[in-house]
């Protein structure tokens, strides 16, 4: 069978990480036509606009996007990119596994739990505004529909792949009204699961408890802001950013992306991590029904770290971005 999908490439080490993935779809026989369009630094430089359009036009039409990373400016410029397609899209839910590969150098072994945030309101809403000169005010956006479908999204998430708990990770003791309204709902959906065990935590116990011991957590599902720190605390856990992969889901359609930044400081050196957007692709291969060829670029991954010593530079070796590739694409 053939698709298409879109393809954004992005900034920096972007074009370099896609590519590879691009070459290990390729080396396992799915057949995709990939319809290219830029967003990001470049796109702004050229167009004016960092995310055209015609990109946001594409994903809508071909209900599947995968995405390097790009660039946003700190403090000043343009909306982050990443934001522009989850309003755009609506992609309510982002999906972050979190494993650990044997092999990769890091503080625990066996850790395997998934981060589910919510990706359009709460404090990343972007209503913000200077009440007077020295003072500034950030609204925190929370709607019962938000809550309701991110929920949702985790505990069917969770029964699909066979897990058997979700904790609601919240500040409800302080934030009474937005994360109550947050853990109120949750609560209630989670009735309608009872074959999925439901815990409650605090989000700085819950930073706290994955430091010291993330086997006890299995599924979770949180707000925008804690979504973003744990999701990256946790990459922490099993190696970084680089070697975990990361999706964001609409009801219409979905991008898979690697969740690392354009790490402009390596661009066109060729000695970027290939991982989280191979895994990254191998997830959006899940989601389209591929999963044996899914399966084998996942198993694939983890022989070459398992069973080689190819890696490249972030993780203490040597390897290109190529040579890195070829070794996944023998494996294959």
């Amino acid at each position: 069978m053939n698709y298409t999908v879109t393809l954004i490439p992005g900034d920096g080490i972007g074009p370099e990480v896609t590519a590879a993935a691009q070459q290990v779809i390729a080396a396992v026989g799915v057949q995709i036509e990939w319809e290219r369009h830029d967003a990001g630094a470049e796109a702004a430089a050229r167009t004016g606009n960092p995310c055209p359009d015609a990109v946001i036009q594409s994903i809508q039409r071909n209900r599947i996007a995968l995405k390097g990373p790009v660039g946003t400016p700190i403090g000043k410029g343009y909306r982050s990119v990443n934001v522009t397609l989850r309003r755009a899209l609506d992609l309510y839910a982002c999906l972050r596994p979190v494993r650990s590969l044997r092999g990769v150098p890091s503080r625990y072994e066996h850790v395997d739990l998934v981060i589910i945030r919510e990706n359009t309101e709460g404090i990343y809403s972007g209503i913000e505004h200077m009440v007077v000169p020295g003072v500034a005010e950030s609204l925190k956006i929370v709607t019962e529909r938000a809550c309701q479908r991110i929920s949702e999204f985790a505990f069917r998430h969770a029964r699909a792949i066979g897990r058997k708990k979700v904790t609601i990770v919240h500040k409800a003791n302080l934030l009474r009204l937005t994360d109550g309204l947050f853990l109120d709902v949750a609560r209630r959906t989670a009735q309608r699961f009872p074959d999925i065990e439901t815990g409650e935590v605090i989000v700085d116990a819950c930073a706290m408890n994955l430091v010291r011991d993330p086997s006890q957590y299995d599924v979770l599902v949180m707000d925008n802001l804690y979504g973003d720190i744990l999701s990256e605390l946790t990459a922490g856990l099993v190696g970084g950013t680089g070697v975990v992969p990361g999706a964001n889901f609409g009801d219409e359609c979905a991008v898979f992306e690697a969740v690392h930044g354009s790490a402009p400081d390596i661009a066109g050196r060729g000695v970027a991590n290939p991982t989280a957007v191979t895994l990254s692709a191998a997830m959006m291969l899940h989601s389209m029904g591929e999963r044996d060829a899914a399966r084998r670029i996942e198993r694939a991954v983890e022989r070459v770290y398992a069973e080689t010593d190819v890696r490249t530079p972030d993780l203490g070796g040597t390897a290109t971005t190529q040579q890195f590739t070829d070794a996944i694409v023998r494996f294959l």
